[in-house]
């Protein structure tokens, strides 16, 4: 390949011009061409085994690297640039791990001391293990809810035990223990490469409604009766909405005066983000102010207020779980790995993006895996990453876990000093904390007319998985959404775009007739591309989109040349009776055109042809009459099918197509296979007498060059040839 550069300079990189001169190469000479190599030397399965379970000090140090990355990083930690800004960060996710998860904690139907447990033990394990930046594990409102669910299934409200005396609460804890294990235990986070971004931005609206439904008994102050399975939540709210007549009123003033507080310092703290060095900490604020309101004004006593009562001092020794409740979890476990590590990947990779590092999925599934089996061991629930949390340890200067680290310290401080003094805050403030926080989540509804312009099949998935995740529940909602998700894979895959293809004039490119009114077909070849690969779901759809696209009706056809041949069956046999009277015949003709010579000078000829048919001709061969069959074939003898979008075939069908063309005359190439759909092909029989590796091509254009010079035309006198913008020999 050569290069002309013809009047133009640096900032016109258009006018390059490019010749080639090359010969016309099919499958076989490009194999002899680019030095084919028909085994490729792969390691066996023992050499592999071999392989991985050697040993050396070597292997042993980047094993250990991958498995506990905070050893990669901590020894080059540099206090000078990242100290202050993880320093900073930390306190402000501190601060906003208190009331999180001590409110998130009842969406999971655990004590709100559970919810510090969990914002603490699960971000220390994830400081070790895991390989993102920014991301802040804890307590996150959809798993929280996701748990709730669960816990009240198998740990239903008639197993607390509450001393009307005190006020303090004894509950039996050991069915839920068992279930925070085991959500812990099973991590099956391969699902989530199924699970495409508007699935789970409309799943995680979906159970936000779930949350927020589920808080309005606290707001109300009501005790509504529980429902489980498809159509909870209408239920719920009916019966609210029955119940509202008996609203505590103390209850729902604590909720309003709370809920507006927080919506307003909200957002300033949006508004002016940019201009505040530290969002404000409103949430800390309210808290301690309204439990401060609540012991001197006796709200618990005096008006009714349900508070959060006892907290224990310190941490809670381990405890080994038992395995009896494995099977009644399992489903739920299931979903809530699947969503969690969803959540938690993604949030990751964004942040990664951003500032320009790598996180390792397989590595951050165990990280994720190992801070909930170690975190179920001292009464934490299932944790993931936190969207406000993660944010505010971005935007404040956060640049490693150092930040985690210094947050879980605030929490810990928290636990062992501060708990007791909690014990008056009103579970009512709680719930407006979560109904705040849940702002981001229904922004997510924004996506519904973006995705109308964008993409509508991402539309339907985020459709369904809303409603679904609504009416359904949560784990029912989740399984029908990857089954939606799915099913739209494979309508796309069985509803590909089938287009013509024409070749752009003055080039070697070959584009969809119908989007460009520029490029030409060309006579007697049919160029066809499909947009997806050929499987049995789809084989039979890509068929007749050829027969349709190409105009060739095959099975009329077949049957004229059919009915062809038994005429010329047919018509032989007659000569076999009629031979000596044609003979005889044609011998007059010539006596009778002698005759004629003599008296009238003339070029004509009479010949009476094997069907009994005279046809007078001028010295030139009258190509005139044609039969139907013919006059097609003519027009139409060459089909080059375009795999450039093809990565797995079905041979079956080829090997069909194939047939059924070459039964009317039709020739069938194939252009930009791949090698591993080419050694399919050969693997599965494909080629063999009549098929063979010469209709494999390259490129579309080698295939239209050799049409064209196996056809019966003069190439170098057709308006092809003669627009050809490289020189090609045969």
């Amino acid at each position: 390949m050569h290069t002309n550069k013809v009047g133009m300079d640096v900032s016109e990189p258009f006018a390059a011009k490019f010749s080639v001169e090359r010969i016309i190469l099919d499958k076989t000479r490009l194999d002899e061409v680019a030095g084919w190599q028909s085994e490729i030397h792969e390691p066996s399965l023992k050499d592999r085994i071999r392989d991985s379970v050697r040993c050396s000090v070597g292997r042993v140090l980047i094993w250990i690297l991958t498995w506990i990355p905070v050893l990669s990083w901590i020894p080059c930690y540099s206090i000078r640039e990242n100290a202050l800004g993880d320093l900073v960060s930390g306190v402000s996710v501190g601060i906003m791990h208190l009331p999180q998860g001590m409110a998130y904690a009842l969406l999971a139907s655990v004590p709100p001391v559970f919810g510090l447990y969990t914002s603490f033990y699960p971000v220390l394990v994830y400081f070790i293990f895991g390989t993102s930046r920014h991301v802040s594990i804890g307590t996150f409102a959809v798993i929280s809810i996701m748990i709730g669910s669960v816990s009240e299934r198998l740990a239903p409200d008639d197993r607390f035990i509450i001393n009307g005396t005190n006020g303090s609460v004894i509950v039996d804890t050991e069915a839920r223990d068992e279930l925070r294990i085991m959500l812990g235990l099973i991590r099956f986070g391969f699902v989530v490469t199924y699970l495409s971004e508007p699935l789970v931005r409309g799943y995680t609206t979906g159970a936000a409604t779930h949350v927020i439904i589920s808080q309005l008994k606290y707001m109300f102050g009501l005790s509504p009766r529980r429902f489980t399975g498809p159509l909870q939540l209408l239920y719920t709210l009916l019966d609210l909405g029955s119940l509202l007549p008996q609203t505590h009123v103390p209850t729902l003033v604590v909720s309003l005066v709370s809920l507006t507080i927080l919506i307003i310092v909200k957002e300033i703290n949006a508004c002016y983000h940019h201009r505040l060095p530290l969002p404000i900490p409103i949430e800390l604020m309210v808290i301690i102010s309204v439990t401060l309101v609540s012991h001197y004004i006796d709200l618990r006593d005096v008006n009714g207020v349900d508070v959060v009562g006892e907290i224990p001092n310190g941490l809670s020794p381990p405890t080994i779980p038992k395995m009896s409740l494995f099977s009644s979890i399992v489903g739920d476990a299931f979903a809530v790995a699947v969503v969690g590590y969803a959540i938690n990947i993604s949030l990751g990779k964004t942040f990664a993006l951003k500032h320009g590092y790598k996180v390792d999925s397989n590595q951050e599934l165990v990280a994720l895996g190992l801070s909930n089996t170690i975190g179920g061991f001292f009464q934490c629930y299932s944790v993931t990453s936190s969207m406000s949390r993660s944010l505010v340890q971005e935007s404040t200067g956060g640049k490693t876990q150092i930040a985690s680290v210094v947050s879980a310290i605030i929490v810990l401080i928290t636990v062992l000093k501060l708990g007791p003094l909690f014990e008056e805050l009103p579970k009512a403030v709680l719930s407006t904390i979560v109904f705040v926080n849940l702002k981001g989540m229904f922004m997510q509804c924004k996506d519904i007319p973006a995705l109308w312009r964008k993409n509508r099949v991402d539309l339907l998935v985020w459709l369904v998985t809303f409603f679904c995740t609504v009416l359904l529940n949560l784990d029912l909602g989740l399984v029908a959404s990857v089954s939606c998700s799915l099913l739209t894979v494979i309508f796309r895959t069985q509803c590909p775009r089938y287009s013509l293809l024409g070749r752009v004039p003055g080039t070697e490119l070959y584009l969809e007739t119908d989007s460009y009114k520029e490029v030409k077909e060309i006579s007697g070849i049919i160029i066809f591309r499909s947009s997806a690969t050929i499987y049995y779901a789809n084989a039979e759809l890509y068929q007749e989109a050829l027969l349709e696209k190409s105009g060739i009706n095959v099975p009329k056809l077949r049957k004229l040349k059919r009915m062809k041949e038994e005429k010329k069956r047919h018509t032989k046999k007659e000569d076999k009776q009629s031979g000596i009277l044609r003979e005889l015949a044609n011998k007059m003709m010539v006596s009778m055109k002698n005759v004629s010579d003599c008296h009238h000078e003339t070029d004509c000829e009479c010949i009476i042809n094997d069907n009994g048919i005279a046809t007078v001709t001028h010295g030139n061969i009258n190509w005139g009459f044609q039969s139907e069959q013919d006059s097609e074939n003519t027009e139409k003898h060459s089909i080059i099918l375009d795999f450039t979008a093809v990565n797995f075939i079905d041979t079956v069908t080829l090997t069909n197509i194939f047939r059924d063309f070459a039964e009317v005359d039709v020739t069938v190439y194939l252009s930009g296979c791949q090698v591993c759909v080419a050694d399919q092909l050969e693997r599965g029989g494909f080629f063999s007498g009549s098929v063979t590796k010469s209709q494999l091509f390259p490129s579309i254009h080698d295939a239209v060059l050799y049409c064209l010079s196996k056809s019966k035309r003069d190439m170098a006198s057709s308006e092809f040839a003669q627009d050809m913008p490289c020189t090609t020999r045969l």
